[in-house]
């Protein structure tokens, strides 16, 4: 049960980190500036239930994909640690992509899908960080992923929905400070599972 709960734990604070749900709230802001309440809540609750169900998607069907690709798990591990380092390290950099600063996007349900959905709430850092620790997993720690980060689409959702009322209240600075914790631990992250690919292809731990 304790290393359940560690596993659980664990893949909350990964999934926290990459998807952000403070710092994506500007974006949301953003995105959705000029709209009303209700396009508002229908781009909100489309990004959040489509990001959900391609998250899902790769949790479940990873093994076949590494098994159609020919992709081993030390492999993966090292070039999702990688790509998710170079995540974390751009946001302590406050860099963003120019998916997210996008200004001129006309207010429209489409959004929900892209740039909202993909990529910034289902994006390659949280497809692998998914997939990554569901690679060698049991049906239980698949089920326990999957149910988190249901959870953490929950509280994006609700995030957004209250994104004015909390940009007002704690200020961009705050925010920003906030983005540049998470980026910390992202990086933290990628080195992890870098680390663990290492030990993994050199048989210093159990695959």
């Amino acid at each position: 049960m304790e290393n359940i709960t560690t596993f659980a734990i664990t893949v909350f604070t990964a999934f926290f980190a990459i998807t952000n749900p403070i710092s994506n709230m500007t974006v949301f802001v953003s995105l959705t500036q000029g709209a009303d309440k209700q396009t508002k809540n229908e781009i909100n609750k489309k990004a959040n239930i489509i990001a959900f169900i391609i998250v899902t998607v790769f949790i479940l069907l990873g093994k076949y994909i590494f098994e159609l690709f020919n992709i081993s798990i030390p492999a993966f591990k090292i070039t999702g640690g990688i790509l998710i380092f170079f995540i974390g390290f751009d946001m302590l950099q406050s860099k963003q992509s120019n998916v997210k600063s996008l200004n001129d996007v006309h207010i429209d349900e489409d959004i929900a899908v892209s740039p909202l959905a993909i990529p910034i709430l289902a994006g390659p850092g949280t497809i692998v960080t998914a997939m990554n620790f569901v690679s060698n997993a049991a049906p239980l720690q698949m089920f326990l992923v999957i149910a988190i980060f249901g959870s953490m689409s929950l509280i994006t959702y609700f995030t957004f929905k209250l994104s004015d009322f909390i940009v007002k209240l704690v200020g961009h600075n705050v925010i920003s400070v906030i983005g540049k914790i998470m980026g910390l631990i992202i990086a933290i992250i990628g080195t992890g599972m870098i680390i663990q690919g290492i030990k993994i292809s050199f048989d210093l731990i159990a695959s």
